[in-house]
């Protein structure tokens, strides 16, 4: 194409034979103007890399943190975004693709075409110059011979005109006449010569000259010409070349734009929704309404409270001086049973039996665990059969191998899944308790305590006494020491509530029941009586109060274990909240006095510092 407008008359060699000294400036700003491209080339790309290092950056700042719960239950919306940082690496990997192409395949081409042309630039230009060198050398020859021939001429005319002079001078002798005559014809002579020299450079400049201008100079121009043509090509070709790697990639960006459309139209406002629910849903009932105080109407329970509040004062005197903490210790071991035991905690910083969650997430980490519990004893049972195989193939082809290696392997094999049906055995009763248990508690997130006369959240673990409360005695029930206590304690304290006489005959009086309602069952007080007679002072010897209750509201006892109280109404703390949301108080009352438990949210806590 380029040799096809040279010949059509639009070349450099005919239209600019006169332009060296432009031309070759022209195409220096050319080639320096595609060297910049090419830098531009290269800034490019090193912003993508930025562009894409950064993006892996944000990636990895904004990835959210692992856990198991959340893996559990994880949201349409967590979902989503996870996705989409997804689709954003991958943005990231195709703009590394951009960079690295442009490098390879552009930037690299345009620095190698760039010597290239600087190369043929210098060629041509040095040919040029050569060419223009030797013509001016022409000319000067020339220059010196039309010089010479002037001289000459000049000296020539001189001559003949002395020499007519000198014959026309009838005093000059003729020896002085013949004299001028022969100088004027060697003038002639010479003038002669310089003439056909000065013609003959003249000639030779001429044929020169029209050989410069009409083919050789004009060759370097095509020469350069076509180099600047090759330059802009190059520039055409390696701008659609860098829109071409964008262009290979933006089916891909694309897909990634689909990928965070998709990741968005998954996101369910419902199910997220419902996994909060599944989340923190506790299986509390909430409070009932209060009820209206009418105060024109005398109330009975006024002096009854009075009077309970100081039976209760007067008996925390008593217990704070007649209770050494040896004796306390002896006896939180028989009352140990109505608290758990704090150190039996799971590798998340749960209970084992998970008896401090409320009841419907209980329910879900027991169901979790049976369920964990259920694979692991299908696959040591898998592995306990596959053993058992082998077993029988040793022990019918010895020379495969010994039946002993095998044996002893099959036996921890046996024992792991007996553990782990145990295990299971447990959680899965615990699951079956769980569900049948009615819950009319209220939900602990009203609960507030007061300690040291200041309101604080409702989150205390009790005091120093009941950490060592749960003495085990090596057996391996720790999981249903909670519900053990619990239902113990609610007959033995209903029963009380009742006003009925428990003696050491009865099965309500033994140390798993938690609770007696006389002297006569501790331990050491000798045989239970038969009379009726209310608690006393000698049995509340064995715990001490954490502190003092108020009631907020009223609450009717409605289920086996708890005891009714009035709003307003102060009675003692002996076990603070558990996790169930019940706390454990006792009373004076005319029946003597009680104990049992009542709703956290519906009372006022003040522990003893």
């Amino acid at each position: 194409m380029a040799a096809q407008e040279i010949e059509s008359g639009t070349s450099w060699g005919k239209e600019l034979w006169d332009q060296f000294d432009n031309l070759a400036t022209h195409t220096q700003k050319g080639i320096d103007f595609f060297e910049r491209f090419g830098n531009f080339i290269r800034d490019r790309s090193a912003i993508e890399v930025e562009y894409a290092l950064k993006l892996r950056r944000l990636v990895k700042n904004y990835q959210p943190k692992k856990s198991k719960e959340d893996e559990e239950n994880e949201f349409s919306s967590l979902i989503a975004f996870k996705n989409v940082l997804k689709e954003v690496a991958d943005l990231a990997g195709q703009r590394e693709v951009v960079a690295e192409n442009l490098q390879n395949q552009v930037l690299q081409n345009i620095m190698l075409l760039s010597k290239i042309l600087r190369e043929e630039r210098k060629k041509a230009l040095n040919q040029g110059a050569g060419l223009t060198q030797s013509l001016h050398t022409q000319i000067g020859t020339l220059d010196r011979a039309k010089r010479s021939y002037e001289k000459a001429f000049r000296e020539a005319e001189k001559a003949i005109e002395s020499y007519h002079k000198a014959d026309a001078d009838f005093h000059l002798s003729r020896a002085d006449v013949e004299k001028q005559r022969v100088n004027m014809n060697i003038r002639n002579s010479q003038s002669e010569d310089a003439k056909s020299e000065y013609a003959n450079q003249l000639q030779i400049t001429n044929k020169q000259q029209q050989q410069h201008y009409q083919i050789a100079l004009p060759e370097v121009f095509n020469k350069l010409q076509e180099l600047d043509e090759k330059r802009t090509r190059g520039m055409k070709e390696f701008i659609k070349r860098a829109a071409d790697v964008e262009y290979e990639v933006s089916p891909i960006i694309a897909r990634c734009l689909e990928g965070m459309v998709k990741a968005a139209d998954s996101i369910n406002e419902k199910d997220d929704s419902m996994i909060v629910i599944e989340k923190y849903q506790s299986g509390f009932q909430p409070p009932g309404d209060i009820p209206f105080e009418d105060l024109s109407k005398s109330d009975p329970d006024a002096s009854n409270n009075s009077q309970t509040h100081n039976s209760s004062t007067g008996l925390n005197h008593m217990t704070g001086k007649g209770t050494t903490k040896d004796k306390l210790k002896k006896r939180v071991g028989i009352f140990g049973i109505f608290t758990g035991n704090k150190n039996n905690l799971s590798t998340d910083g749960l209970k084992e039996d998970f008896s401090d969650l409320p009841p419907t997430q209980r329910r879900k980490k027991l169901t979790a665990k049976v369920q964990e519990l259920q694979q692991k004893v299908a696959q040591e049972q898998a592995a306990s059969d596959g053993l058992m195989k082998m077993k029988g193939v040793y022990e019918a082809n010895s020379m495969l191998g010994d039946p002993r290696t095998v044996e002893e392997q099959l036996n921890e094999s046996v024992n792991r899944l007996d553990r782990l049906r145990h295990e299971l055995g447990r959680y899965q009763k615990l699951l079956e308790q769980a569900n049948n248990q009615t819950f009319i508690q209220h939900s602990p997130q009203s609960n507030r305590v007061t300690q040291n006369g200041q309101r604080s959240s409702r989150h205390s673990n009790g005091s120093s006494n009941h950490e060592n409360s749960h003495e085990d005695n090596g057996e391996d029930h720790p999981d249903d020491a909670g519900s053990l206590s619990r239902s113990a304690s609610e007959s033995s304290v209903q029963q009380a509530q009742n006003g009925l006489n428990i003696n050491n005959n009865g099965s309500s009086a033994s140390p798993e029941s938690g609770l007696g309602t006389s002297h006569t069952s501790l331990p050491g007080s000798g045989q239970g009586s038969t009379n009726e007679q209310p608690m006393n002072e000698e049995y509340y010897e064995a715990e001490t109060p954490l502190g003092t209750c108020r009631a907020l509201y009223p609450f009717d006892a409605t289920s086996e274990g708890s005891i009714p109280m009035s709003e307003g109404e102060e009675l003692q703390v002996i076990e603070v909240d558990q996790g169930d949301g019940w706390t454990r108080v006792r009373r004076f009352s005319s029946k003597g006095w009680e104990e049992g438990f009542v709703p956290t949210s519906y009372i006022e806590c003040t522990l003893y510092a």
